[in-house]
């Protein structure tokens, strides 16, 4: 077992590195053909975590969080450089309509779920759905919010915790899985990929300026940047006030960074050739130091918010292909508004860049939506399930 917060660590980027490694490897091959690397990288370092690999002691609990909030800051800066405002502004309406879609599909979801479940729930059930759901239209941040907006049972918000991990991790390789048929759904719904095409040209364009890879300094810049943005808006995000109950320190930090990306975006740091790359690794690592905290051990002591948990994403599946066939949605932006919401930051860019790198900025976006969200959506699912 593992209790040095160092090893601890070292054991997460080594994991993820061999994956990188066997992605890169056999792409087109075996298991990697149907579900990317980063994906095994969230299961691999949750196994480990489950079969007890990793201790709960204070050194491995303080790296996790130091960690992650000294590059989830800076990651989401950097992958922001190459993203003009402009252009995303261009996507307004459509992405936002698949958004919202995403989000009252999910909302039908648990409604439909808890009515024909309800028998079979323990009390106050929905007080850890409406927790859930604050998660699944927004983040963890979110979920954790509405434990205290609903005072949620410890016990019961461990099946929502559950639900949380397992359900997630299965929807996460779906969507996944489904790139390669984007083609083939995007002629059935009849939709239009000129915005897309058009995103990846102008990102194309850019590479092609940048003629050659991120040499030693600009990786050095791109570091100092980074890391620079992440500890000044942490600092900023810490002496802000507290607004309601979304608008915390670690809100304000991630708005912060994301601001300061984007008007970063429109100067000549954007230039500056490796950010996507530096970027990409911050975000491996902080993949990893999420699913170390995963536990898969509860899956067989709760089958029936297992089972809920998939009828909630099965609901949310029917309705957004219904709404992509009717208003014409790609599977791009039907897929990333998904994980915008239920998978959040951790996984709506890596969805936008299987598609296109170029299309990351994307995902960010409509994830940081998510986050600003999610808390009001939870506490919308929860008054709606107090009352059934």
């Amino acid at each position: 077992m593992i209790k040095d917060g160092f090893m601890y660590l070292s054991v997460l980027v080594a994991l993820a590195a061999v994956m990188v490694a066997l992605e890169k490897r056999f792409r087109t091959k075996g298991l990697f053909k149907f579900i990317p690397g980063i994906v095994l990288i969230y299961i691999g370092a949750a196994l480990m975590n489950t079969f007890g690999l990793f201790s709960e002691s204070d050194s491995i609990s303080s790296t996790n969080r130091t960690i992650r909030s000294a590059l989830l800051p800076g990651m989401l800066a950097l992958m922001l450089l190459k993203c003009d405002i402009r252009e995303v502004f261009k996507l307004g309406p459509r992405m936002l309509g698949a958004f919202f879609s995403a989000v009252f599909s999910i909302l039908i979801g648990f409604t439909v779920t808890y009515v024909i479940f309800k028998g079979f729930y323990v009390q106050d059930t929905w007080k850890a759905f409406g927790a859930l759901a604050g998660s699944w239209t927004g983040g963890s941040a979110n979920m954790v919010a509405l434990q205290g907006i609903f005072h949620v049972p410890e016990n019961i918000f461990g099946y929502a915790l559950m639900m949380d991990t397992i359900n997630y991790a299965v929807w996460v390789m779906f969507m996944f899985w489904l790139v390669p048929f984007a083609g083939k759904f995007n002629r059935w719904t009849k939709a239009d990929v000129g915005f897309l095409n058009h995103s990846i040209e102008v990102s194309a364009a850019k590479e092609e300026n940048e003629k050659e890879g991120p040499s030693f300094q600009h990786i050095l810049y791109l570091l100092g940047i980074g890391l620079l943005i992440s500890s000044l808006s942490t600092f900023a995000g810490n002496h802000l006030p507290v607004i309601g109950d979304v608008i915390n320190a670690t809100t304000w930090t991630i708005m912060i960074a994301s601001v300061v990306g984007l008007i970063l975006a429109v100067t000549p740091v954007a230039k500056i050739p490796g950010s996507m790359d530096i970027s990409n690794v911050m975000l491996y690592i902080v993949i990893a130091l999420i699913a170390s905290q995963s536990d898969f051990s509860n899956i067989t002591q709760a089958p029936i918010y297992l089972l809920s948990g998939f009828l909630i994403l099965l609901i949310h599946l029917i309705v957004m292909i219904l709404l992509g066939k009717l208003f014409k949605y790609d599977l791009f932006t039907l897929g990333v508004a998904s994980l915008a919401n239920i998978g959040g930051m951790a996984s709506a860019p890596m969805l936008a860049a299987s598609y296109n790198r170029s299309l990351i900025p994307i995902g960010v976006i409509m994830a940081l939506l998510g986050s600003f969200t999610g808390t009001y959506f939870g506490m919308l699912v929860g008054k709606i399930l107090s009352s059934l």
